[in-house]
């Protein structure tokens, strides 16, 4: 039988990472080699189903040019000699994780951000305590250019009050790091819907609906496509919220449940993730081919009547 090729065969490339040799295809980025080596490299902003943005500048490593260069977008090039722990790069590492570690809350990421901390010796303490929460609005009525300078003596914060307009998820930005994984899940790839984008400038910048409108008054179609993405919990599932709230929600005492979808005949693969035997929020794997982790309404918050309906049984 003959071989048939579904695309050209891609040129292999080689570079030498941390004084190894990895062969990756042409096109592959430092992230896929450090990778393929098995070398831990942080992200926070990259995600396999989302376009880099380069955003979060944890990932970066060392080719020996004027600059750190982010390791999730750069493409490997033949020859190429990457530092992934030099002093440089730790140190760097470490300043971005402090800065995000000192004005948000981080309580919520990944065991891998709090392992990240510790492995760069990240201490956001140093730069005092955190200043006092602002008001409802506060941030969202900043201008740009006009930010104030802090007392020297605390930490600027992000936090403020949680955003609940709706039944379906909540917005707590104290805990956003502006990753920009929603703006880029509820714009081109993935809901082409682009209810929210990035506001203000320098530590103003927040994520915001048009002209600062609620979620229902906005161009928001409830995909939630944008809280399947979030790394820090700055958008969750109004049930999540709620049970975090009541100090019932706990993980170890859920199991997650693959099944399809019920509503059309796309055939999108659901996640049911079930405590107490209710189901307590939807997600979809990322490496399924038809949603590549997306969903729409209905897949990710259409699953009540499960609950109704054994309730009136």
């Amino acid at each position: 039988m003959s071989t048939v090729f579904l695309e050209a065969p891609r040129r292999l490339v080689d570079v030498m990472i941390d004084g190894k040799t990895v062969r990756v295809p042409e096109g592959a980025t430092l992230l896929d080699a450090c990778r393929q080596l098995g070398i831990d490299t942080p992200t926070l902003c990259y995600l396999e189903n989302l376009t880099p943005v380069n955003v979060c500048r944890v990932c970066v490593v060392d080719i020996g040019a004027r600059t750190l260069v982010p390791a999730c977008s750069r493409k490997a090039e033949p020859g190429m000699t990457v530092h992934t722990d030099s002093e440089r790069v730790r140190t760097s590492r470490r300043m971005v994780l402090e800065f995000l570690a000192s004005s948000v809350d981080m309580s919520l990421t990944a065991p891998e951000v709090r392992r990240w901390m510790e492995q760069y010796g990240a201490d956001p303490g140093r730069y005092g305590a955190a200043a006092p929460s602002h008001a409802a609005g506060e941030r969202d009525a900043a201008r740009p250019g006009e930010h104030h300078a802090g007392d020297g003596d605390t930490a600027e914060t992000v936090a403020q009050p949680v955003k609940y307009d709706n039944d379906s998820y909540v917005r707590d930005y104290s805990r956003c790091i502006l990753c920009y994984k929603c703006v880029e899940a509820c714009g081109e790839d993935a809901q082409n819907t682009f209810a929210i984008a990035v506001a203000g400038r320098g530590f103003d910048a927040r994520i915001s609906t048009e002209f600062d409108a609620s979620l229902p008054d906005s161009a928001c179609v409830y995909c939630g496509n944008c809280i399947g993405v979030c790394p820090t919990g700055a958008l969750m599932f109004k049930s999540e919220y709620d049970m975090r709230q009541a100090g019932s929600w706990d993980e170890s005492r859920q199991t997650v449940t693959t099944t399809i979808c019920p509503y059309c005949g796309v055939g999108c693969n659901l996640e049911l993730h079930v405590q107490d035997n209710r189901i307590v929020k939807v997600t979809s794997p990322l490496d399924h081919d038809v949603t590549n982790g997306h969903l729409c309404v209905k897949g990710r918050f259409g699953f009540e009547f499960v609950q109704r309906r054994a309730r009136e049984s």
